[in-house]
């Protein structure tokens, strides 16, 4: 069965200020991300998303990138995101080096691929992206034996952006672009 198209049209053009990051997009995937061409009826929205996102994904970032990946396609997962899908576990197999924990991440609980700090950080994006937040006690003692105030404030502003965005992308029905997956929800080399 084909994928209906969205109810709200993507830009069929960009506003002139997101045309650099369009270009961006274009020679870093070979296309402009799909996201953009909905988040771009509001550019200064875009760009203030495009720094808060930037932020939390710089390279000095108190979390780790291998973490971070695995709590954005996590969270994508949790909301239904076929784009976020798609990107994060694009991003999680460059940043780990395989598949593996692409694969895995829909049943890391019962996975033995995950160490104690990334299980702490999966069971936080899912407690806090269930409605409503399911954040325990016992949740919050195993994160701070994992992580400190700084990087448990960054973990948190990680999920709470992933879950905007999901919730956006997913509300809008944004699909995948093909990034890691192909239209049969399989990565496209297995």
């Amino acid at each position: 069965m084909a994928k209906q198209s969205p109810w709200v049209a993507p830009l069929n053009r960009l506003p002139l200020s997101l045309r650099p990051i369009a270009k961006m997009q274009q020679k870093h995937f070979g296309a402009v991300l799909n996201p953009t061409r909905w988040w771009g009826r509001f550019p200064f929205l875009f760009w203030l998303v495009a720094l808060f996102v930037g932020f939390l994904e710089r390279r000095r970032a108190s979390l780790d990138a291998v973490t971070r990946s695995l709590v954005m396609t996590r969270v994508s997962q949790q909301c239904c995101c076929e784009f976020c899908i798609d990107a994060n576990s694009l991003r999680l197999a460059e940043r780990s080096g395989s598949m593996d924990k692409v694969l895995a991440v829909a049943n890391w609980p019962t996975e033995t691929l995950f160490n104690e700090r990334e299980r702490a950080a999966l069971a936080y994006a899912d407690a806090m992206t269930a409605t409503p937040p399911l954040v325990s006690e016992t949740l919050k003692q195993a994160l701070k034996s994992h992580f400190d105030d700084q990087t448990l404030t960054e973990l948190t502003a990680l999920i709470a952006f992933q879950n905007l965005s999901a919730r956006f992308n997913a509300a809008l029905d944004i699909p995948a672009q093909g990034l890691c997956f192909t239209g049969s929800g399989k990565p496209p080399h297995v």
